[in-house]
């Protein structure tokens, strides 16, 4: 299996929460009933020259490649699938300490009523049989799409170094 990576475009969200809504259908996630969302919209609202500029950022777990959360886990809850590279919680080993949330600088950890962690696993019952992420597959404008690390990563350092030319 290649190795893939959820990767966003911010200058084509436009803040929808399309992913969102995907996400917790492919996640039985009853937003009444526990308040809680794997995938979050954030806004970011600036103003430059007079001009107010708003930018939605459609965020989640990043499955890291070093992933603060794993090692702050004193139970053993979080694992990192080989193949995919994806991280996952195993729920009936979580004790609900909060290291783990504590440890990500993105603040992407959640607790159900039951105290144990849940987040995004990268829809590995999608992505496992060659469908991309539920939210991925959803987005209307393209911002967010499922792509090889390596390409992905080849096409960010492009961007990067021609900001700086």
């Amino acid at each position: 299996m290649t190795r893939k990576t959820l990767c966003f475009d911010s200058k084509k969200c436009v803040g929808c929460y399309a992913c969102t809504v995907a996400c917790m259908d492919q996640n039985d996630i009853d937003i009444v009933g526990d308040g809680l969302m794997y995938r979050h919209i954030a806004h970011v609202e600036s103003k430059q020259a007079g001009e107010v500029r708003i930018v939605h950022i459609s965020m989640a777990c990043m499955h890291c490649d070093n992933a603060e959360c794993l090692d702050a886990c004193p139970a053993g809850a979080l694992r990192r699938d080989a193949d995919s590279g994806a991280v996952f919680v195993r729920r009936e080993l979580c004790i609900g300490c909060h290291a783990c949330a504590m440890a990500c600088p993105f603040g992407i950890p959640r607790f159900g009523r039951d105290g144990t962690m849940q987040k995004c696993d990268a829809c590995y019952a999608r992505t496992r049989f060659g469908y991309d992420p539920a939210c991925v597959e959803i987005c209307p404008t393209g911002a967010l799409s499922y792509e090889d690390v390596n390409e992905a990563t080849a096409v960010r350092l492009r961007r990067f170094s021609k900001s700086f030319a």
